[in-house]
């Protein structure tokens, strides 16, 4: 059932979870991968496609509407003040690394458009950081999944879904905390 599950929206999913935020999911898929229910090659292009698309749609976002989102989402502004004050020290770095800065993900491609940063450089630097972050975070979670769960063999379903209704657990939260906050 699990193995058909994965076969059947384990890349769809995968590309889903990285346009959208990206850490989470492509640690399981990289430990899906170790198991074979995925291939890890595969999971690497998806999440760099993922990644990559969904933070240029943030930068453009950023770019054209970037005040009036930061006004329909009063709580993004403190963290969009503190990425525009990062971007301004060493912008280059920043768009290279963000993704690996947790809770940054989406207000820095939002920063990066405010901040006027040239768009051929975003299109370029922006593939390499989402290239670097897919392959360091995919194959960092396929060694793990591979090495460390080995010695959960007889546990790795159980492991796996539980990993899986925690991951969702948290996502959850977040997703009604945000929804919450943005009513308020």
């Amino acid at each position: 059932m699990m193995e058909h599950l994965l076969n059947e929206y384990g890349y769809f999913a995968l590309f889903i979870g990285t346009f959208l935020e990206g850490e989470t999911i492509l640690i399981l898929a990289g430990i899906a991968a170790a198991h074979d229910y995925l291939d890890l090659q595969i999971v690497i292009i998806v999440a760099f496609i993922g990644s990559y698309f969904g933070d240029q749609l943030w930068y453009f976002l950023g770019r054209h509407y970037g005040i009036a989102i930061l006004q329909k989402r009063p709580k993004w502004q403190k963290s969009a003040d503190k990425a525009l004050i990062y971007l301004k020290k060493n912008p280059d770095l920043w768009v290279l690394t963000f993704r690996f800065m947790y809770g940054l993900r989406t207000i820095m491609p939002v920063a990066i458009g405010i901040s006027g940063y040239s768009p051929k450089r975003y299109v370029i630097l922006n593939a390499i950081g989402a290239i670097i972050w897919s392959v360091v975070l995919g194959s960092t979670s396929y060694y793990f999944g591979s090495i460390v769960l080995s010695y959960l063999k007889d546990y790795e379903l159980i492991f796996l879904v539980a990993i899986i209704v925690i991951a969702l657990f948290f996502w959850l939260h977040r997703f009604f905390k945000c929804r919450r906050e943005s009513k308020e």
